[in-house]
């Protein structure tokens, strides 16, 4: 049963090949020290900003299971919504993204299997100046 008010997401036979949800997100101190004490993560490749001057990256960055969770988000609560669940990911990190960085998250379906129940959806994310930072294929079961 649902909690009062909620609606699930779309199901199978509601959604099309080519439709598409665009999203911007933007990760702030708030979102990663939440990420940082709920994993006790303290890879200061992520906090550290007198270590990451030394990396090729120059400063800290946000870590990939954040940029993941920006997706999952996305997928529980608009594409397909509610009810949802990804069964199957495989995410490319193009390029690092740094604390404070608006991306653009963009999730396309480019395949249904009504007899399965799964989507494949194409995700992909750009930050400033244009430049991706992930892309990646996910297999979704929509709701029921």
């Amino acid at each position: 049963m649902l909690r009062k008010g909620m609606k699930l997401g779309k199901k199978i036979d509601e959604i099309i090949v080519g439709e598409k949800l665009l999203l911007n997100e933007k990760i702030e101190d708030k979102d990663l020290l939440l990420y940082l004490g709920l994993t006790n993560d303290n890879n200061p490749l992520y906090i550290q900003h007198d270590y990451a001057v030394g990396t090729p990256y120059k400063k800290p960055i946000i870590p990939a299971i954040m940029l993941n969770g920006i997706i999952t988000s996305a997928i529980s609560k608009h594409l397909p919504g509610p009810g949802s669940h990804i069964r199957e990911q495989n995410i490319l990190y193009l390029e690092p993204v740094y604390l404070n960085e608006t991306i653009q998250l963009l999730l396309e379906v480019q395949h249904i299997d009504l007899n399965q129940n799964i989507l494949e959806i194409y995700v992909n994310a750009f930050k400033e100046k244009n430049i991706q930072v992930l892309d990646g294929v996910l297999k979704v079961v929509p709701p029921y």
